[in-house]
C-alpha cells in the first residue's frame, strides 16, 4: 500500500513538472534539469541515495570552476537542505537560502550570476511545509532585532492568504510566499528578465513536504514571467558581463 502510495504521488509530481516544461519552447535542457531534480528528490524519499559527485575525482575538477545547473532559492530551515532533498552532489547546485526563502539585492545579485555567469538553467524557489518564518509572520506578533525585516518581507504574501478562505492558513501563506518570489525574480531586470524571454531559463515555484519529504513542483509558475504585477527589489541592476 505505502509503495501505491507512493507511486501515484509520485506521478503527480512528474505531471505537474511535465506542465510546466510544456510552456518553454526549448525544453530539452530544462527539461533535465528539472528532470534530474525530480529523480532526485524520488531517490531521497525512497532512502536510495546515489551520493555520487562527491569523491576527490569531483573536488579536483571543482577546483577548476564550477558549473551548476540549477539555483534553489531556499529557507535556511535545517530540515529542508537542498542537496540532500534533491540527492545532489558537490557542484550541482547553486544554493541561496534565507529564513523564510524571502529575497532582497543580495541574493537577488547572487541568483543573477549563476545564471549569467555559471550557466545555470533552472531556477527553483523552494518553500516548505509548516515554515517557521512564515508562521512568526503570520501570526503578527513582535518579531525583535532583525527578524522583523523578514517579517516585513513577508507580509504581502501573509496579506494575500488571509485575504482568501483556507482550512490552512499557514501553507496557504507558504505557498503564496513561494508564488510571489516566483514573480519577483521573474520580473528582474535586467538580467533574468532577459534570460526568461529568451528562454534560457525557467523560475519554477516548489513546496517541500516535512512529512514525506517529497517536493510538489507548482505547475503555474511557468506563467509567471509574464505577469508583472510583483516588482524586483530595487538597487540590484547590473551590468550584463560575458558567460564563462
Amino acid at each position: 500500500m505505502r509503495r501505491s502510495l507512493f507511486a501515484t504521488s509520485f506521478v503527480a509530481v512528474v505531471v505537474s513538472s511535465l506542465a510546466v516544461l510544456a510552456h518553454f519552447s526549448e525544453a530539452k535542457p530544462l527539461s533535465g534539469a528539472l528532470g534530474e531534480l525530480v529523480e532526485g528528490n524520488r531517490r531521497f524519499v525512497g532512502g536510495h541515495f546515489e551520493h555520487a559527485r562527491i569523491d576527490k575525482v569531483r573536488r579536483d575538477e571543482l577546483a577548476k570552476g564550477q558549473h551548476p545547473f540549477a539555483v534553489v532559492v531556499g529557507c535556511s530551515d535545517s530540515r529542508v537542505p537542498p542537496e540532500l532533498v534533491f540527492d545532489q552532489g558537490l557542484g550541482d547546485l547553486f544554493v541561496v537560502r534565507v529564513a523564510g526563502n524571502v529575497i532582497d539585492d543580495a541574493s537577488l545579485g547572487s541568483i543573477e550570476y549563476a545564471v549569467e555567469h555559471l550557466g545555470a538553467s533552472l531556477v527553483i524557489v523552494l518553500g516548505h511545509e509548516r515554515c517557521g518564518a512564515v508562521k512568526a509572520a503570520l501570526d503578527g506578533a513582535g518579531l525583535p532585532g532583525h527578524i522583523g525585516a523578514i517579517g516585513a518581507a513577508l507580509s504581502p504574501a501573509i496579506a494575500e492568504a488571509k485575504s482568501q478562505p483556507s482550512t490552512d492558513p499557514l501553507d496557504a501563506a507558504v505557498r503564496a510566499n513561494v508564488r510571489r518570489i516566483v514573480k519577483q525574480l521573474s520580473n528582474a531586470e535586467p538580467i533574468l528578465t532577459h534570460a526568461l524571454h529568451a528562454d534560457e531559463i525557467a523560475v519554477i515555484g516548489a513546496r517541500y513536504d516535512l512529512d514525506t519529504g517529497e517536493v510538489e513542483f507548482f505547475p503555474e509558475a511557468a506563467e509567471a514571467h509574464a505577469e508583472h504585477d510583483a516588482p524586483a527589489p530595487t538597487g540590484a541592476k547590473q551590468a550584463a558581463h560575458a558567460k564563462h
